[in-house]
């Protein structure tokens, strides 16, 4: 029973894993220290897929299973998992390199993004430079009260 119990803790993780990679840059929007977590991730995803190995967590996985008394797979996760689920034919080594482009293009697009906001000052910058705009102004003879007059 344990065993079958981490089995399926194993494929929670493996989902929640691969979720985070493609889509883990979203999250680095709002928590950019993230990136340094998120972006080995997405390369370590992208390049399991191109390189058409088997991801740890896998052996893993089945390695539960068969000391629980279950049947382990022969194919990979993603595979096994969310194959059926999007596409109902096999996996090729066309669509694993699909898979993996799609996960580079689309965390390179968000952080793209991210990186352009930052250049111009996100929305963070922009409003603590406003403050210090205002904080300043009647020092600088800006347009809260001209200039201080001692």
């Amino acid at each position: 029973m344990p065993y079958r119990l981490l089995a399926d803790a194993t494929v929670l993780l493996h989902m929640a894993f691969v979720a985070f990679v493609v889509l883990g840059g979203l999250l680095v929007f709002r928590w950019p220290k993230l990136a340094w977590i998120h972006l080995p991730a997405a390369a370590w995803g992208a390049w399991v897929e191109c390189a058409g190995i088997v991801c740890p967590l896998t052996p893993l996985e089945n390695w539960f299973r068969a000391r629980g008394g279950q049947a382990a797979y022969t194919t990979d996760f993603i595979e096994h998992y969310l194959m059926p689920v999007l596409y109902p034919a096999t996996l090729s080594r066309e669509l694993q390199w699909a898979l993996g482009g799609i996960v580079l293009l689309v965390n390179a697009g968000v952080y793209f993004v991210l990186l352009r906001r930052r250049a111009r000052g996100g929305p963070r910058r922009r409003a603590a430079r406003r403050m210090a705009t205002a904080i300043l102004a009647p020092w600088r003879g800006g347009a809260r009260g001209g200039t201080i007059r001692s």
